[in-house]
Parts: C-alpha cells; sequence; structure tokens
C-alpha cells in the first residue's frame, strides 16, 4: 500500500542556485523540523549514488534513514529512494523550472509505501504529509531564498 504527496512553489532565485542548495540534501534540516541530523556519503559533489544517512523524528519517535541519489538531471530534476527498512518508507524527487525574472518552481514530491505495520499507519502518515504539503513548499522556498 503506497501513496503519494506533493507540493509546489515558486522560489525568487535562478534554477541553478535553487538545484545547487536542495542537491545537498545536508540542507534538509533548515526546511524540514524532522530531520535532527544528517550526513552524506561520499564527501564531495553530490552524484547518483550519493547517500544521505539521517536520524528523524515522526510521532515522537526518533528513526534512521537513508536515502540514495538515483538520478539527477542538473538543473531540473533531482530523485531519491530510500535504503532504510523502516514501516513507511519513501521515494520521491524535485522538478524545477526555470520562470522568468530569474525565479524557479520548485514541485516535491514522495510516495510512501508501508511495510508490515507501516501499511496501517500509513494512513494517517500520509494524512499529515498531505496536510502539511503547502507549508513544506513554503518552508523549502524561505530556506532556499535565505541561502
Amino acid at each position: 500500500m503506497s501513496g503519494e504527496f506533493e507540493s509546489s512553489v515558486e522560489v525568487d532565485r535562478p534554477v541553478e542556485e535553487v538545484f545547487a542548495y536542495l542537491v545537498d540534501g545536508r540542507n534538509d534540516p533548515e526546511f524540514s523540523p524532522r530531520v535532527l541530523e544528517i550526513t552524506k556519503t561520499p564527501d564531495g559533489p553530490t552524484t547518483v549514488g550519493t547517500v544521505f544517512r539521517s536520524t528523524v523524528k515522526d510521532a515522537g519517535m526518533k528513526t534512521s534513514r537513508e536515502f540514495r541519489i538515483t538520478s539527477l538531471d542538473v538543473p531540473r530534476t533531482i530523485r531519491w529512494s530510500e535504503q532504510s527498512k523502516n514501516l513507511i518508507t519513501a521515494e520521491g524527487g524535485y522538478d524545477l523550472e526555470p520562470l522568468p525574472d530569474g525565479r524557479t518552481r520548485v514541485r516535491i514530491f514522495n510516495v510512501l509505501e508501508g511495510h508490515g505495520l507501516g501499511r496501517i499507519l500509513l494512513g494517517p502518515a500520509l494524512r499529515a504529509a498531505r496536510k502539511d504539503a503547502p507549508d513544506f513548499g513554503l518552508r523549502i522556498k524561505a530556506a532556499v531564498e535565505r541561502s
């Protein structure tokens, strides 16, 4: 069982700057309060195969997450897939579209999938993610524009 949520927002920065910010997952704590810490392996530029390991807090529980970059099309798309074995896992990405006047439209999406007991928890988790999606987009916008 799975479900998707998404959000789109316009950022007042050129697409190359937005891409550079978002492709470095170590920036995630600046717009995702659930991310407590995050590391990147290997060092250097993010490429297909780069892994981000994080500790997140969802519904009062801390879990470890591992995401692998699966596809990059500079400066238009970023895709990832969760490698960790949690009750609910995610695959997703960013689509970036250059707009007039040096702005960028950012679409973020995640497909959440429940495993085992996570199938029961998926409904409430998906509802919460969908409810937060517009604010999540606005947090991304604010973080990129501050950078």
